[in-house]
């Protein structure tokens, strides 16, 4: 099964082939993104990545309801639920 995950933007950077590339925190733990998909998102939006793609924005109160979900399907053993800054 695949999953797309929802994580939060902290930080746009041009890579050296010109993608536009993220990092995104997932609860705390932050891993890096491609932005093609999605050159319109910014800093601090949500987006859903999968396999290292994020695929589409959403806002902050869907990313929160997709993580409760997880959770309750325990699939985010070691991910905490992101809480608005």
């Amino acid at each position: 099964m695949c999953l797309g995950v929802p994580g939060k933007i902290v930080e746009i950077e041009d890579s050296p082939l010109g993608m536009p590339m993220a990092k995104v925190s997932f609860g705390g733990i932050v891993k890096e993104a491609c932005l093609a998909y999605v050159p319109e998102a910014q800093v601090g939006d949500y987006v859903i990545v999968h396999v290292g793609f994020a695929i589409s924005k959403i806002d902050e109160e869907e990313a929160r309801e997709v993580f409760e979900m997880l959770k309750q399907m325990e699939d985010l053993s070691e991910l905490e639920i992101p809480q608005p800054e």
